[in-house]
């Protein structure tokens, strides 16, 4: 079975809305995209290129047009994302010239993603479609990067619907700039106890 991996650039308080730039998502009057750009030191490039590795993309529909229309032409710096499968999660979109992209409509289209032969499959940016898998309990892993500001408004990783469950860390790691780097794996479901005295 494929793993669905979320890859998200989040604030302290969980804030993942346009990291990027500030004319990324200026949806609900977001005025502070570009967040990341303080903290992008070497460390920082080097965590990002290893990401970007050849892999195979499960995106929301805002996201994949911000990404159709700017990755076809600089894919010399992400290796791969031109061949590799391109799946959107989309209501509306049935079709597009970026070469290799599926169509897909339901949480259903989903679990049969995940059930076929292939990588795993990397999620980026798509907010809604986060969601969505949180809701639907799609996620697998978690690979994080977590920056040392708060925003104290904006679209949050984990929002209304997430469903409980447990995660292990399973690698982590600090940039000079203080992000914090660090990969969950699904561990089945939330356990409770009493703490000792």
């Amino acid at each position: 079975m494929r793993k669905i991996i979320v890859l998200s650039m989040i604030t302290l308080d969980g804030v993942m809305q346009a990291p990027g730039g500030p004319e990324e998502d200026t949806s609900g009057g977001f005025e502070y995209g570009g967040w990341v750009a303080p903290y992008f030191d070497e460390v920082y490039g080097k965590l990002i290129e290893k990401q970007l590795a050849p892999a195979e993309y499960l995106l929301g529909r805002k996201t994949f047009e911000i990404f159709a229309g700017y990755w076809p032409q600089h894919a010399d710096y992400w290796p791969g994302i031109n061949d590799g499968t391109k799946y959107v999660m989309s209501r509306t979109m049935e079709k597009s010239d970026w070469e290799n992209t599926v169509f897909i409509k339901s949480p259903a289209d989903i679990e049969k993603l995940k059930k076929s032969e292939g990588p795993d499959i990397q999620v980026h940016g798509s907010g809604e479609l986060i969601q969505l898998l949180l809701e639907n309990d799609l996620v697998d892993e978690f690979w994080l990067k977590i920056h040392p500001l708060t925003i104290g408004k904006g679209k949050r990783l984990f929002d209304k619907g997430t469903m409980p469950a447990a995660f292990t860390l399973t690698e982590s790691s600090a940039t000079p700039s203080g992000v914090i780097v660090a990969n969950y794996k699904r561990a089945g479901a939330v356990r409770t106890g009493t703490v000792g005295v």
